[in-house]
């Protein structure tokens, strides 16, 4: 009933398809392919590809913690079975996410929001680092998360399914897909196939461990009980449905996809009221006690495209509906009642979306691009607590690009595109008055405003492939609108420590970004160092201060000059066709040059990271058995009040046997991560704040067949 009554929504987007060139690379969880795939169509830009077949043996937590053993991707821990990723440092709302083809639009402004995406329904991963605003718009500053699920099936009946566990927080869960296709014969004789595909996933899992007996808040020393962080259990349950049909030139698909979960967050985290909770929390690893969020998300796409001798155009429709709520005890907090009920947030988001684009082959070695993306947002809040307001927002961005053929293996690209973005931000006055000298007034806390913001940014590049080489420079300029949150927010973020303060003065974010990849090998050897520098005269960041604001310290939204500047480097041996070794390696510098923190870094700024392996294959490599080693440097380059944070190193082991049968696959995958429960900090988790460290040992299974 809910699905139908939205499929009236539903608008139209575009994906410009681009001749594939892989290269091999092998690292921890997934074999990596540095690919550029039609979601990519700009050749210069340095991008990684994790394709199906890898992505089926991942047992990762997340999606994201998944794609952290790639050199310039981290991850960052939400919980028990949630991260956020991030490109160099970049996150949030500077890692545009895009899910076939259309912009995914959660609540992203929440640092402790994940991803709203089934991982087992998704078939590859491309991963753009740097700038990508030519093709993708605001918020690909820090680069692009390409995620898809659309592969036509190409036979008749079949499917998969997974049962995968954990034993740090007590995981389990399954995971199934069937698909299928059937040729549609017409009148007239000229026909099509009709495809279908179904993806569920179910996963359950309690309050995970971590190496430490107590923790610090407010400077009182807390104890964990049995060292598990309480109340961070989850369930999550997703969804998927695709229906496509095919014919000469053009195809046609209606993707639907739902996502819902719960998850607990942790509830000393909360505040010191916790202690006199009436809320047994160590009652049971697996229940979910308040304070805890819940999501849904519901995303409906319309995909078309048609290409004919030189020319192609593609269009897609998306509607989305992103439905939050956090709840927590209602108790009074300065002069705030205690609330009536346990709802503290709700928001509901509505985003519709519109691409389109085209493509035309000028000549074999000459091609034009352009496109056309719109996006509405509704936002709206509710509950007793307030940190960002309600809004509208809409924007549209055109762009044309040019790609020229020189020689043989040299290929030069050049683009331009203007953005214009409006948003309408709702004035909000507390529920509940405050005394003012003689009188109480309901506090303002945002305040209505109406900004329009306007960006031109261009891109250029050259992409050279000679014999062993590969090399690959691009220059350009990227832009990130002003979100609301940034704008308008004033108040407490329990879950991350902190009290947040906007700034509607902001101006739109520019970087001037410059990357570099060259990249040799042959069937023993491969280099790969990919560089990278930028530089932004306006760099919106949320300021840690010395002030505390109703008992937790102040972090204000400002702007300053910032240069960034480091890259990646990844090295291949294979001394024996059984044996691979592999290192990784990532640094990344950055400096304000102006504003109050002049002189420093930036706030969770990540530090240079190692991973080196070693991996053994057997059989056809159809089974391996793998060594690694994670090594983070410690990070001392921080923004006051930041504290430094220790290095540390965690070692890891995997492997994995594929049986072919007569009708179907099984597949057996078994890791065992931080097997010597080191206790370590990661710089980029907000848990570090209250001195807890990251998860200790954990053991992951997962058993599969595909029939």
């Amino acid at each position: 009933m809910y699905l139908l009554s939205i499929l009236s929504a539903v608008l139209l987007s575009v994906k410009v398809p681009v001749e594939p060139d892989t290269t091999d690379l092998r690292i921890e969880e997934v074999t990596v392919t540095a690919v550029h795939r039609h979601q990519n169509p700009v050749a210069s830009l340095n991008s990684v590809a994790v394709e199906a077949e890898q992505l089926n043996g991942q047992i990762p937590s997340s999606l994201s913690k998944g794609l952290s053993s790639i050199a310039g991707v981290q991850a960052s821990s939400i919980g028990s079975g949630q991260s956020r990723p991030a490109i160099r440092g970049m996150g949030f709302n500077r890692l545009a996410v895009i899910h076939d083809g259309i912009r995914h639009e959660g609540q992203q402004w929440g640092d402790d929001h994940g991803l709203e995406i089934d991982r087992f329904a998704i078939d590859h991963i491309e991963i753009i680092k740097g700038p990508a605003a030519l093709m993708y718009g605001s918020d690909a500053v820090g680069g692009v998360l390409l995620l898809s699920s659309a592969n036509r099936p190409h036979r008749h009946a079949g499917g998969s399914a997974c049962v995968f566990l954990q034993s740090n927080n007590l995981l389990w869960g399954v995971s199934a897909k069937i698909e299928g296709e059937k040729e549609v014969v017409s009148r007239n004789a000229k026909g099509g196939i009709l495809y279908w595909r179904l993806n569920a996933t179910y996963q359950d899992y309690a309050d995970f461990s971590v190496p430490a007996d107590s923790f610090e808040y407010y400077s009182y020393r807390i104890p964990l009980y049995k060292r598990t962080l309480r109340n961070t259990a989850g369930r999550e349950a997703d969804g998927s449905l695709m229906l496509g049909y095919t014919s000469g030139n053009w195809h046609t698909s209606l993707r639907v996809y739902e996502t819902w979960a719960k998850s607990g967050f942790f509830a000393n985290a909360h505040g010191l009221e916790v202690r006199l909770s009436q809320i047994d929390y160590d009652r049971s690893r697996r229940d979910i006690d308040l304070p805890h969020q819940s999501v849904n998300h519901l995303k409906v796409l319309c995909h078309t495209a048609y290409s004919r001798h030189h020319w192609g155009i593609e269009v897609n429709a998306a509607w989305q509906h992103n439905l939050r709520r956090e709840d927590s005890e209602p108790v009074s907090h300065g002069y705030m009642p205690t609330p009536p009920d346990s709802r503290e947030r709700q928001f509901g988001k509505h985003t519709a979306t519109l691409n389109a684009a085209a493509k035309w082959l000028v000549t074999p070695r000459h091609t034009l691009r352009w496109g056309l993306q719109g996006e509405v947002q509704h936002n709206r809040r509710s509950g007793w607590g307030f940190i960002i307001p309600d809004f509208e927002q809409y924007g549209v961005g055109l762009y044309a690009g040019e790609e020229w053929r020189a020689t043989r293996g040299l290929t030069l690209n050049a683009g331009i595109r203007y953005d214009f973005t409006h948003t309408d931000i709702h004035d909000y006055r507390d529920w509940y008055p405050t005394p003012v000298g003689d009188s109480a007034v309901h506090k303002l806390r945002s305040a209505s405003l109406a900004r329009d913001f306007h960006s031109f940014t261009w891109s250029a590049g050259l992409r050279y492939r000679h014999e062993g080489w590969l090399l690959r420079a691009n220059i350009g300029k990227a832009f990130r609108t002003p979100i609301p949150k940034e704008l308008g927010a004033d108040g407490i973020n329990y879950h991350i420590f902190r009290y947040e303060a906007g700034n509607a003065d902001l101006k739109p974010e520019n970087t001037y970004q410059a990357d570099l990849s060259a990249e040799w090998g042959n069937e023993y050897v491969r280099v790969q160092i990919d560089p990278f520098a930028g530089y932004s005269p306006n760099y919106i960041y949320l300021n840690p201060t010395a002030a505390y604001s109703e008992g937790l310290q102040l972090y204000r939204y400002t702007q300053a000059q910032v240069i960034r500047a480091g890259g990646e480097a990844v090295l291949t041996v294979r001394p024996w066709r059984h044996m691979d070794i592999q290192v990784q390696g990532e640094y990344l510098f950055a400096r304000q040059l102006s504003g109050d923190k002049k002189g420093y870094g930036l706030p969770f700024s990540p530090p240079w990271r190692i991973m080196p392996e070693v991996k053994f294959h057997w059989l056809k490599e159809s089974g391996f058995a793998a060594l690694n080693v994670r090594i983070c440097g410690a990070q001392r380059d921080i923004v006051p009040p930041e504290k430094p944070t220790p290095g540390w190193w965690t070692l890891n082991l995997s492997a994995g046997q594929r049986v072919e049968l007569q009708d179907c696959a099984l597949n057996f995958t078994l890791a065992a991560d931080n097997i010597l429960n080191t206790k370590y900090y990661d710089h980029t988790s907000y848990y570090r704040l209250i001195d807890i460290p990251e998860q200790g040992w954990n053991m992951s299974v997962r058993i599969g067949v595909e029939f």
